[in-house]
């Protein structure tokens, strides 16, 4: 590392100053994140005396000797050293601030050695004096916080309870710890271990360390790279029938800083916006690498916050990444010739949905102030193109289906209450809901069919509707016509069904409408994607059907080649496994 240098007055001036200790996860952040840029690949963080007495150690670089009493002081630092390297920035601090004020309101004992000597250093800092003295250390820092907040009574007066605040300091150290495999954490409460990863430079196992096995085996690799712009994202993503409740499973790193990021948040929440239900969100840990010059991280004094240079560029390339993530394709070793995304600013459309199958080549849009996605007219003829080309075996596929071999026959039990379709597999037992896996496979037949057939009617029933109801269908007529439904008025508040899509042509227009309707609740955003999973749900078998052997296993075949096979489109769990070893254990039995 280089050494520490201060800071010109004219760049302090331009970093976002005001680094503020709100509370003890606050210090443990600043120490931590120095450990991680000293190079350290053991970091040990004991926290005692209800979170206000810390002691994080390290095996980095250490603290040169002569720099120490420059360590300490304001807008020192050995990160950057010139204006141009604030675009250049690949440490996670950068400002010198953090170790001044950590002196401010605690006594801190630091003790650090360089490989170059064989003593190290022992500073003691106390109301912002500094004084040092030589001693025998191991390479490394030590850095060792008593009494926080001493000195600050209102600040102590305000923090939460002891185990409130060891839980947020829990929620750090965890999450530097995914964004740093490579290194080993270990966390220590009163002595006692909390959290401890091995370091192996395997974020799997690292995740295993942190959450457990459980979470593992519900994950999906996410890895996709664009040399041209720049960008790279890997990580993990948890399949649609296994979720959380907060989106406090988001771990989003930007070049292994962790960040919140709502063009990142809002790129994930798209990709899964028809597969989970609504309150419900996924597990992810993903990191995203990117030019330095391209973002900037000097925004916010906690570095949370995040600009980017091309926003749409960002978004897009999050959100195509996890939906090649999540479906059963894989991602061919030739795309990305080209920009991901068109510098030329574009009139765009709201989205309603986004078609799996096709990959953006960068029209689709994030506009940020109103949390909205957007698509260009260009996507949209695309679209037709990939279609057309696609029955013509012409195209040259962004995602090339994965291989297999032709599958036997399902092993049919039978049918639980007319509702669930009973598997037996080689390594334990599967049910399957009849109705939402047929659901999901329309839903997908439905979003990549270029022409839904329709079925004339003759007759159709008068359909009431509101003035405002109405009003929605008039605006919306063609996206209606689109998916197969022909609409008339008959007067400003009644309409007639002309005719509805084929496979749902036995259904009475009415309670089609009134599930249209429902589905919107005054919300017009995402209708084309509303009409679609309405239409689905109306067109699959129903719970409570008597199935034969051959329907149940027409179902089971046709939903096994879906893209997105976890859930159906309003996000309920399609499948649930029961393994063999669980059935025996159960019984008591060894196979």
């Amino acid at each position: 590392m280089a050494r520490i240098k201060q800071l010109s007055k004219h760049l302090i001036n331009q970093i976002a100053a005001g680094e503020v200790i709100e509370r003890p996860a606050s210090v443990v952040k600043e120490l931590v994140e120095n450990s991680v840029d000293a190079g350290a690949t053991k970091i040990s963080v004991e926290i005692t005396n209800d979170c206000r007495d810390i002691r994080v150690a390290d095996n980095g670089c250490g603290i040169h000797p002569d720099d120490i009493m420059l360590a300490f002081s304001k807008h020192a630092t050995s990160k950057i050293a010139n204006d141009e390297d604030l675009f250049d920035i690949h440490t996670l601090g950068f400002r010198g601030e953090a170790l001044s004020s950590i002196i401010s309101i605690s006594k801190l004992t630091c003790t650090t050695r360089t490989a170059d000597f064989e003593t190290g250093t022992k500073v003691k800092c106390e109301n912002s004096e500094v004084k040092y003295t030589e001693t025998g250390c191991a390479i490394g820092t030590i850095m060792d916080i008593k009494d926080l907040f001493y000195n600050i009574p209102a600040r102590l007066k305000f923090l939460k309870s002891p185990n409130t605040e060891f839980s947020y300091i829990q929620e750090l150290v965890q999450s530097i710890s995914l964004a740093h495999p490579e290194c080993s954490f270990e966390l220590k409460k009163n002595g006692k271990t909390m959290l401890k990863t091995s370091g192996q430079n395997n974020l799997l196992q690292t995740i295993k360390e942190v959450y457990s096995s459980d979470v593992i085996s519900n994950l999906k690799e996410v890895l996709k790279t664009d040399k041209l712009s720049g960008l790279k994202i890997s990580g993990y993503v948890s399949t649609p029938d296994y979720t959380r409740s907060s989106k406090k499973s988001y771990h989003i790193y930007i070049n292994s800083r962790t960040v919140k990021c709502p063009v990142f948040q809002k790129a994930i929440d798209t990709a899964y916006k028809s597969l989970i239900a609504s309150g419900k969100y996924p597990f992810v840990v993903l990191n995203l690498e990117i030019l330095p010059s391209d973002v900037d991280v000097n925004v916010h004094p906690t570095k949370k916050e995040v600009r980017y240079k091309n926003t749409n560029q960002v978004f897009n390339f999050i959100y195509t990444s996890i939906q090649a993530g999540l479906s059963n394709y894989v991602e061919s070793q030739t795309i990305m010739k080209e920009p991901v995304m068109s510098a030329e600013p574009v009139t765009t459309n709201v989205i309603d949905f986004v078609q799996p199958k096709l990959e953006s080549t960068g029209e689709i849009f994030f506009d940020k102030q109103n949390d909205t996605v957007y698509v260009s007219d260009k996507i949209m003829e695309k679209r037709e193109i990939v279609r057309s080309k696609e029955e013509n075996n012409e195209q040259k596929q962004f995602f090339v289906p994965v291989e297999k071999e032709a599958e036997p026959e399902e092993n049919i039990v039978g049918q639980y209450k007319n509702t669930y379709i009973i598997v037996e597999k080689d390594d334990g037992m599967e049910i399957i809901d009849q109705h939402i896996a047929e659901e999901r496979y329309i839903y997908e037949k439905l979003m990549s069919e270029k022409n839904i057939v329709s079925q004339m009617l003759f007759v159709s029933d008068v359909v009431p509707v509101s003035s405002t109801e109405a009003e929605l269908i008039k605006e919306n007529i063609d996206k209606f016509e689109k998916f197969g439904f022909g609409i008339e008025f008959l007067k400003d508040n009644e309409l007639i069904f002309r005719k509805v899509p084929q496979m749902i042509a036995k259904v009475n227009p009415k309670e089609i409408l009134a599930d249209i309707l429902e589905n919107i609740d005054g919300n017009i955003d995402r209708l084309e994607e509303k009409i679609l999973i309405t239409t689905a749900c109306k067109a699959s078998v129903k719970a409570g059907q008597k199935l034969s052997t051959w329907q149940m296993q027409e179902i089971v075949k046709k939903w096994r080649t879906t893209e997105m096979p976890y859930t159906c489109p309003h996000g309920r769990p399609i499948v649930k496994f029961f393994p063999h070893k669980e059935i025996a254990g159960f019984f008591q039995r060894n196979a």
